[in-house]
C-alpha cells in the first residue's frame, strides 16, 4: 500500500503503514492472561474500528520519536512529514489488517464493544499460498529490475515499484472475487440436496489447503451435522467423497453447566458448528468439549480436534477448571 502511492503524499508513510498494518496483532499479549483469556479477547479490541484508533496514534506517537531521534531526517528533505495524514494511513492500514482476518474462516469483531459478532468472509484459508506470492512478488521484482538497470547504466532518482504494487494488490482483489464468487457456488450446491432425507438448516463451506475449488463443507440440519467435500467447479457434492454425520449429543444439566461457564460463553459466541463432547472422569466428575466443526476438515490432524476448548466439573456439575490445549486453568469466580 505504501509503494501503492502513499509514500508520495507524506514521508514516513511506509514505514508507519507497516508497523499500524501489524499493531492490531498485539492483542497476542493477552496469551499472558492464560490461554482462555487469550482466546476471549484474540481479534476483539485492537481489530475493532474503535479500538484501531488508539492503536494507530501509539504507532504514528512512536513514528514521531524515531523521527525526533534521527534528528529530523528524511529520505527526501523535499517531502516533510504529514502527521494528520500519517494518521489517516496509519488507521488505512488497519483497516487492511481487519480485512484480511475477515476473509479467513476465523472472523472479526469490528463493531466492538457495540456489537461483539462475529464475522467472516471464508474465502481464502488461514494461509494462502497464491495471496503471499502476489505479494511477495510486487515487493521483491521491483528490487530485481532496479539491479538489473544499475547494470545496464539506467541510474534515474525516485522512488520505484509503484506499478508492481498496484498490480499485487489488483492480484488480490481478482482472487478474493474469484473465490468469493466458487464459494457461493459451493454454498448453493450444498443447499441443493438432502442429507439422510433430511433438509439442510444452515450450510457452510470453508477452502482447504490445497485445491482452490475444493471446499470444506458443513450442513446443520434437525439432528445432525453432515461434513462432506464440494467441487465449486462443477458445482456439485462430490459424490466419491465420504460424507461423515455427527449426530448431535443429548443436552444434559452437565452440558449447560458447562455451555453457561466462562469458556462455554466465549466459544459458543465464536463457533459458527459447535458440537460438544462430554467424557466423565475416573472421580465421577464430567469434562465438556467443545469443537467448532468449520475447523474440523482444513486443520485435523490425527484425532485431534483444532481450536478445541473444554470445561472439567466435579460431580455436582459445578465447573472446576477450563482449557485451550492441554494446560488446564481454574474457572473464573
Amino acid at each position: 500500500m505504501g509503494r501503492a502511492g502513499f509514500n508520495r503524499k507524506t514521508a514516513l508513510a511506509t514505514a508507519t503503514m507497516t508497523l499500524a498494518a501489524e499493531a492490531p496483532d498485539l492483542d497476542v499479549f493477552t496469551g499472558f492472561g492464560g490461554r482462555v483469556f487469550g482466546f476471549a479477547h484474540h481479534r476483539g479490541f485492537t481489530h475493532s474500528f474503535l479500538g484501531l484508533i488508539p492503536v494507530c496514534a501509539v504507532v504514528v506517537g512512536i513514528i514521531y520519536l524515531l523521527w525526533l531521534m534521527r534528528g529530523r531526517v528524511t529520505r527526501n528533505p523535499d517531502l516533510p512529514p504529514r502527521w494528520g495524514l500519517l494518521f489517516l494511513f496509519a488507521y488505512t492500514a488497519g483497516l487492511s489488517h481487519i480485512l484480511l482476518d475477515y476473509t479467513n474462516g476465523y472472523g472479526v469483531r469490528p463493531f466492538w464493544p457495540f456489537w461483539e459478532k462475529w464475522y467472516s468472509g471464508d474465502i481464502v484459508f488461514i494461509a494462502e499460498p497464491l495471496l503471499w506470492i502476489a505479494l511477495t512478488a510486487g515487493l521483491v521484482l521491483p528490487g530485481f529490475f532496479a539491479l538489473i538497470g544499475q547494470e545496464v547504466g539506467d541510474r534515474r532518482p525516485g522512488l520505484r515499484g509503484r506499478m508492481a504494487a498496484i498490480l499485487a494488490l489488483a492480484a488480490m482483489v481478482l482472487l478474493w472475487g474469484v473465490r468469493d464468487f466458487e464459494h457461493r457456488r459451493a454454498l448453493a450446491a450444498l443447499r441443493a440436496r438432502t442429507y439422510e432425507s433430511a433438509d439442510a438448516l444452515r450450510v457452510g463451506a470453508y477452502p482447504t489447503y490445497v485445491n482452490p475449488f475444493t471446499w470444506y463443507g458443513v450442513v446443520e440440519t434437525r439432528d445432525f451435522f453432515a461434513l462432506t467435500e464440494v467441487d465449486s467447479l462443477r458445482p456439485e457434492v462430490d459424490p466419491r467423497a465420504k460424507m461423515e454425520i455427527l449426530y448431535k449429543p443429548e443436552e444434559t444439566s452437565i452440558t449447560l453447566a458447562a455451555k453457561r461457564s466462562y469458556l462455554g460463553r466465549v466459544y459458543l459466541d465464536w463457533a459458527a458448528f459447535p458440537i460438544t463432547e462430554t467424557t466423565t472422569r475416573p472421580d465421577g466428575g464430567w469434562i465438556v468439549e467443545f469443537h467448532d466443526l468449520r475447523f474440523e476438515g482444513p486443520l485435523r490432524v490425527g484425532g485431534r480436534h483444532p481450536l478445541a476448548a473444554g470445561v472439567s466439573l466435579n460431580r455436582e456439575g459445578k465447573v472446576q477448571a477450563e482449557f485451550m490445549g492441554p494446560v488446564p486453568q481454574p474457572a473464573p469466580d
